[in-house]
This record gives structure tokens, C-alpha cells and sequence, in this order.
């Protein structure tokens, strides 16, 4: 567990994309730890233990505040264990503080737990977001009295894990993991949602919090047009939002604008993920991870179409790019125009946008070439910030 010191030496703003692997089979150059544009991050193609992906992340906000990482080979903390490929895309809201705090412990947590059991299972994964829950709490806990605004910061949290011909799909939040399946149809390729998503704007995840606070008419408030859950945030499962769990930080000195007038006993909003487990044919032909940035502007066949008709090479580019020009369409401006608004400015326009590829080919049977497949990248770090 990271002591309040640590996780603030760890959110000093001195963000490099870094890549690690076994010597002589990963090398550190600039194609493998990808490339940055302006606000742009990309890396156009890149090998994982399954087949190979492609990744690319846009910022809008003054900071960050997504983050992803693809980590391929061992998937516990016995480097003998299985190997595969584990996917995860955090769109942190309120600030970056809890994605990058998800994004450097959560895969960790996920390996310790999975060495424990001696498999990879949903229970595994769930147990990985709890672990995270509860060692972030902690952080905003230590770190109460002089950084009081880290209990109103969270994030969604995405994870795919790709292992022995299963794809587990654990969602906590409103991002999305799509999959091109081939379809002999005229399409050629069909989109199949496989992630459960948790925004209030669904009547199903408001009749959810309404079964769980039975006592809380107020539980959901359309608000401006949007539901919303208590009348502040648009999600109803996330890691961190402390000051909607525990209300022990419904107080000061927290600032009067995050808290409730009421108290209460219940948490507001869970972090246990809905998790999804798909056996994987040789129609599957990738997956398509996201944050709600991609999907505000981009339809799942949209997406799927677009992976399907272009080639690998850049195509988590191609998708940003894609939504970018939905949005400069949506407020009568040019895509180039768009492009010249800084971060900041830039989020009236769209949010953060991270897009994870995920192309499904053959299994590696040469354990030679799974080993080449180790990685470990973070496609969020290189990019412009701002001193926290």
C-alpha cells in the first residue's frame, strides 16, 4: 500500500511513456514507447501475446485525465503462470489524481491476487478493484487535512484480460469495450458491446440505485437534462469519489460545493465492476477499448467499421481522429480549427479520448515469441500537464 508521501511523489507531473521487458527481447525506442503530437499520444502498432494493437490518446482537459496501459506476458506474480495480454483504459473525472493512481496499482494488485488463487477468474479481477478501492481510500485518508480535494477525484475503470482463449471484461463506469466479429453479412463485420456500462442516463442503472436506497428519493435528480446521482455525478460505480462513500469526508474541509446536505450511511456509489466473460471464436477479430470520449461522438458500428475497413497500422489514431471531426462538426467548425484549441479550452469541444485496439490473431504455440510479446506500456504519459 503507497504511504501518503509516496503516492504524492508519484503524481508529481514527470510523465514519461516507458516500456519494460525482458533484455534482448524489448528495446526502449521511440516506435515502441510511441510517439507524441501536440495533445496528441499515439503508438500506431505494437505486438501483445494475442495478436497485435494499437493505441492513441487525445487531451482536452488542463490535465490528463485519462490514462491506459497495455501490459502483455505474465499475468501473476509468478512470471511461470499463464501468459496473456491485460487492457485498461481509466477515465478519471474531477481530476488525474485516482486514474494514474489506478493505473500504476491496479494491474499489480491484479498479479498478487491471481499468484494467490493460481488462476485468472472474474473473482480474481474483482478482488483487484476492491484491493485498489481500499488503497486509495486509504490515500485520501492520510492525505485528508492538507489535500482535502483528492476525496472528490475518481475514475472509470475499464480492464480487459485476454487469457487461455477467454476475454474478461470488468467495467466500473461509462467506458466501453467493442467487438469486430466477422459477419458474413453486407457489413462484413458485426459490433458487439461487451462491457456493462453504469451512467445514470440508463432507466436501468437509475432502477439499480433506486432498488439500493430504497430510503433516497433524491438518490437520481434530472438535472439540466441529465440524471445524474445525487445531482452531481453522471456514474454510479467508480473507483475513489470518497466523498460519496465514506461519509466520514462529507465535511469540511472538504469545499461546501462537493458536500450533501444529508448524511448518510450507505455509500452512494459502488466500485465493484460488472464483469462479462466471452469465450473467444475465430470470428472474433478485435476489440476496440474506450473511453466515453470515443463513444459520445462515435456509434459502436461506426468504430467497428472504420477498424474493418482501414489498415492496422494507426487505426486508434484513425478512430480519435475520426471523433474529433464528429465534434468540430457538432459546434460548425473545421476539423484544422479545432485542432489549434488548447487543452483546457479544448474540453468545451470534446473530452479526453483513449482508444485501445486490440487485434485477435492465432495464439502464440512458440514460447520464444510469447516472451517477444512482453510489455508494459502507460499510453497516457508524455503528454502537456500542469503542476499539481
Amino acid at each position: 500500500m503507497l504511504s501518503g508521501n509516496n503516492y504524492l511523489n508519484m503524481v508529481k507531473p514527470c510523465w514519461k511513456a516507458s516500456v519494460e521487458g525482458d533484455e534482448g527481447c524489448v528495446r526502449k525506442s521511440v516506435d515502441q514507447i510511441g510517439r507524441t503530437d501536440g495533445l496528441l499520444w499515439y503508438k500506431d502498432l505494437g505486438c501483445h501475446v494475442s495478436g497485435e494493437f494499437s493505441m492513441a490518446v487525445i487531451q482536452a482537459n488542463n490535465l490528463l485525465e485519462d490514462q491506459s496501459q497495455v501490459e502483455s506476458g505474465p499475468l501473476s506474480s509468478m512470471n511461470s503462470g499463464p501468459y496473456g495480454t491485460f487492457i485498461g483504459v481509466y477515465d478519471g473525472h474531477g481530476g488525474p489524481e485516482t486514474s494514474r493512481f489506478v493505473n500504476e496499482n491496479l494491474f499489480a494488485n491484479l498479479k498478487r491476487l491471481a499468484s494467490e488463487d493460481q488462476e485468472m477468474s472474474a473473482n480474481v479481477i474483482k478482488k483487484a478493484f476492491l484491493a485498489t478501492e481500499d488503497e486509495f481510500l486509504s490515500v485520501v485518508r492520510e492525505q485528508w487535512r492538507i489535500c482535502p480535494q483528492i476525496a472528490s477525484v475518481g475514475t472509470c475503470c475499464l480492464v480487459g484480460v485476454i487469457c487461455n482463449g477467454l476475454i474478461y471484461v470488468a467495467n466500473a463506469g461509462d467506458s466501453r469495450v467493442v467487438l469486430g466479429r466477422a459477419d458474413r453479412g453486407v457489413r462484413g463485420v458485426l459490433a458487439i458491446q461487451l462491457s456493462t456500462e453504469h451512467n445514470a442516463s440508463y432507466a436501468s442503472v437509475r432502477d439499480e440505485l433506486h432498488s439500493v436506497h430504497p430510503d433516497d428519493p433524491k438518490i437520481v435528480v434530472l438535472k439540466h437534462n441529465v440524471w445524474r446521482v445525487k445531482g452531481i455525478i453522471q456514474v454510479s460505480r467508480s473507483i475513489g469519489d470518497a466523498y460519496l462513500k465514506k461519509a466520514e469526508f462529507n465535511r469540511e474541509p472538504l469545499l461546501a460545493k462537493f458536500r450533501l446536505p444529508e448524511p448518510f450511511s450507505k455509500p452512494i456509489l459502488n466500485p465493484e465492476p460488472s464483469i462479462l466473460i466471452h469465450k473467444l471464436n475465430s470470428k472474433d477479430q478485435f476489440l476496440i477499448f474506450a473511453s466515453d470520449g470515443l463513444w459520445e461522438h462515435l456509434s459502436n458500428e461506426e468504430a467497428v467499421d472504420i477498424v474493418h475497413n482501414y489498415p492496422r497500422s494507426g487505426i486508434a489514431r484513425r478512430l480519435v481522429k475520426a471523433a474529433l471531426q464528429i465534434a468540430a462538426k457538432k459546434r460548425e467548425m473545421r476539423y484544422s480549427d479545432l485542432k489549434k484549441i488548447d487543452r483546457g479550452v479544448r474540453r468545451h469541444f470534446h473530452d479526453d479520448i483513449t482508444v485501445v485496439v486490440m487485434f485477435l490473431d492465432p495464439p502464440l504455440t512458440n514460447r520464444a515469441s510469447a516472451r517477444a510479446s512482453v510489455l508494459s506500456i502507460k499510453g497516457s504519459r508524455g503528454l502537456p500537464h500542469t503542476k499539481l
